[in-house]
């Protein structure tokens, strides 16, 4: 049996369906997420000590690192990104 592709790649199949933006948000939202928290480990912060110096809640904090939550702007994640000692690059196309 020929294996070929057969049809469009799984980008153009989001970007046919209408979901390419929203599933792409998601992805990048998790992805920061999870690099938030692994700096956190890094520097050894708490939550507390992590809310503190973003200069927020905890539960501003909490809802940064849930995976499930996508509504997190990029002020915050410039202040968490600050807080680690890191950088928030954001690339536009």
């Amino acid at each position: 049996m020929n294996k070929r592709n057969i049809g469009s790649s799984f980008d153009g199949w989001l970007r046919e369906e209408g979901m390419y933006e929203q599933v792409t948000a998601t992805a990048v939202k998790r992805v920061l997420a999870r690099q938030v928290e692994a700096a956190m480990k890094e520097k050894n912060f708490s939550k507390a000590e992590m809310a503190r110096r973003m200069r927020t809640s905890r539960a501003a904090l909490d809802r940064l690192l849930d995976p499930e939550y996508d509504a997190v702007t990029l002020s915050t994640l410039r202040k968490a990104a600050v807080a680690v000692g890191r950088e928030l690059l954001v690339e536009l196309r």
